[in-house]
């Protein structure tokens, strides 16, 4: 592509809605525009990292024996009403009636309406296993659109869905995209790890997250620092204490702690560790009050606590639910004397000595034993694995990381399969009922998540197999003809040997060139000018590294395509 004719409208200035790297060179570099919030438009160059994205996939795919379909965007009520899902996804289901007055929804997913095809075309256990996948715009109504590409409400998404005669079968599908999707990520040049994780809205026995490690990530990871053991900390493992969280004595009494709210507060205004308090959390389960113990010092891990009381919608109680739950303020609650279910984290089994809200006005009170002064209505895991604590798989410790999610694999079992009747017949004649296994891929958000990997102050970084453009060329005075002409040969050249090239044929200054070069990260640059020219060399520079380094003229299409070829190879070999 010729850059005079290219529409790369790129832009000086940060965008004042872009908080990330990725959304700000993303627009910077004339990659997307935005229409509303969370979607987006995709330029040319967009565009194109989004198809290399999507021929990888695809290439992984189907070497796993998958098979493409389409399934349609607007989905009828009835389907997601057999299943239940129409009443419990919430409002990030956008739905809508068409000029008749029915019900449908922009699929956020499709395990429905795959459910719906197969359970009308496949009747025998000699048609499965069978995996059926598609590369789909979806929609999600997200509350607070966000970092671009990374959690817009439109996005392309690759999902799969396998059909299994049993568990067992079932298991092997599953490891089979697992290791498809290693493959995937691994080519598409990304630094990630596979978690164990929740599996959410989807359902299901397991799932893995594949989590593209970035500090601008918004999902928390621990992974071991010995074995390969690695998930969410909202999934991850916690070593059972082989003592109370706290431990203490003294009588339970109460202490004056004047506009002391916090738990940093109080301890400090105590004299005593974070670790020997007990954080008291009210939340409202669909209509219902609950109180959560933790200590002091530990999170919540809200998913745990969701599945424990099977609510519908989980959230911390309003100042006024609050109060009529406790009778306390805000800042002093605390679980002695209350009346509604108690649920406290297994740590704190035994615990004594603690300092708990009193449900009074600058009171808190010392000294409480749980088993002696609380009701407690269960003692359950309820908190979050944190970096340092030790490994609940191997002798080693957690280590955390910051995670940005484009891939999650679930082994669905029968959840879906069950309510809509998918059956077959066995060998013997006999009705049974499906095992599923659902696979996605955040087609757009694997585009984001390079960025967040790979860039520096000028630009994007791109990996060679994912790029827009894998090299481009700069001639550097557009007034000589002999470096206008050398630059076109070697376009040409290029462009015979399959290379994805741009060239940049602006009539720019030098540094604006190099600078939109950089912006725009093609991995692989060759300027060419007077003086270099007529040394019988050009330049070659790697968008990653800061120094360049002169090549023969002669020849020079074949040896730049070989390194192009060299580096998609390693790339191929990193995902084998």
């Amino acid at each position: 592509m010729r850059y005079s004719k290219a529409f790369v409208p790129t832009l000086k200035e940060v965008p004042a809605d872009a908080k990330v790297d990725s959304h700000v060179f993303m627009i910077r570099g004339g990659y997307i525009r935005q229409v509303a919030a969370g979607v987006y438009n995709f330029l040319p160059l967009g565009w194109r990292v989004i198809q290399r994205i999507e021929t990888i996939v695809r290439e992984e795919m189907d070497r796993a024996g998958a098979q493409e379909i389409l399934m349609p965007a607007a989905i009828p009520a009835e389907l997601w009403q057999e299943t239940g899902r129409w009443q419990k996804y919430g409002p990030e289901l956008l739905r809508f009636k068409d000029r008749h007055g029915a019900d449908y929804c922009f699929g956020p997913t499709h395990e429905e309406v795959v459910v719906d095809l197969v359970r009308r075309e496949l009747k025998s256990y000699r048609e499965l296993p069978t995996n059926l996948y598609q590369i789909q715009g979806k929609f999600r109504d997200e509350r607070r659109p966000r970092a671009g590409l990374m959690r817009g409400r439109e996005f392309i998404m690759k999902d799969a869905y396998s059909f299994d005669v049993d568990a067992e079968s079932a298991a092997k599908s599953y490891d089979s995209m697992y290791a498809a999707y290693k493959r995937i990520f691994a080519r598409c040049g990304l630094d990630f790890r596979p978690v164990e994780a929740d599996t959410g809205s989807i359902g299901g026995a397991k799932s893995h997250e594949f989590q593209v490690l970035a500090e601008s990530g918004e999902d928390n990871i621990v992974a071991c620092d010995t074995c390969e053991y690695a998930a969410n900390v909202e999934q991850a493992a916690i070593r059972a204490a082989s003592e109370p969280g706290i431990q203490g004595g003294g009588e339970l009494s109460k202490v004056s702690t004047p506009g002391k709210k916090t738990i940093a507060d109080v301890a400090a205004f105590m004299k005593i560790a974070p670790s020997s308090l007990i954080k008291s959390l009210v939340y409202m389960a669909d209509d219902k009050a609950i109180m959560v113990l933790l200590r002091g010092d530990r999170s919540l891990n809200e998913i745990a606590l969701k599945k424990l009381t099977g609510a519908t919608e989980l959230f911390p109680a309003r100042e006024g639910q609050l109060q009529k739950a406790t009778g306390g303020p805000v800042g002093f609650v605390g679980p002695v004397g209350v009346d509604m279910p108690v649920y406290a984290d297994m740590e704190l089994k035994g615990a004594s000595g603690a300092v708990v809200g009193a449900n009074s006005m600058d009171t808190h009170l010392s000294g409480v034993d749980l088993a002696r002064d609380v009701k407690v209505t269960e003692y359950v895991s309820l908190r979050q694995a944190e970096p340092g604590e030790p490994c609940a798989r191997c002798e080693g410790h957690y280590v955390s990381y910051k995670g940005i999610e484009v891939g999650h694999v679930f082994s669905l079992g029968t959840v879906y399969s069950q309510p809509m009747n998918c059956s077959f017949l066995d060998e013997n004649g006999k009705s049974q009922i499906a095992v599923m296994g659902c696979y996605g891929i955040g087609i757009t958000r694997i585009a984001a998540a390079a960025i967040e990997q790979n860039h520096d102050k000028g630009g994007i970084i791109w990996p060679m197999s994912i790029a827009p453009y894998e090299v481009t060329v700069l001639p550097l005075q557009t007034n000589d003809e002999e470096v206008v002409r050398a630059a076109n040969e070697l376009y040409e050249s290029l462009l015979d040997q399959g290379v994805a090239v741009l060239l940049d044929d602006r009539d720019e200054r030098p540094g604006a060139k190099f600078k939109d070069a950089d912006l725009i990260g093609v991995p692989l640059r060759i300027a060419i000018g007077k003086r270099s020219l007529g040394e019988g060399t050009l330049e070659l520079k790697w968008r990653r590294e800061s120094e360049s380094s002169n090549i023969p003229a002669q020849g020079a299409a074949q040896a730049i395509a070989k390194l192009v070829a060299d580096e998609k190879a390693r790339l191929r070999g990193a995902g084998a």
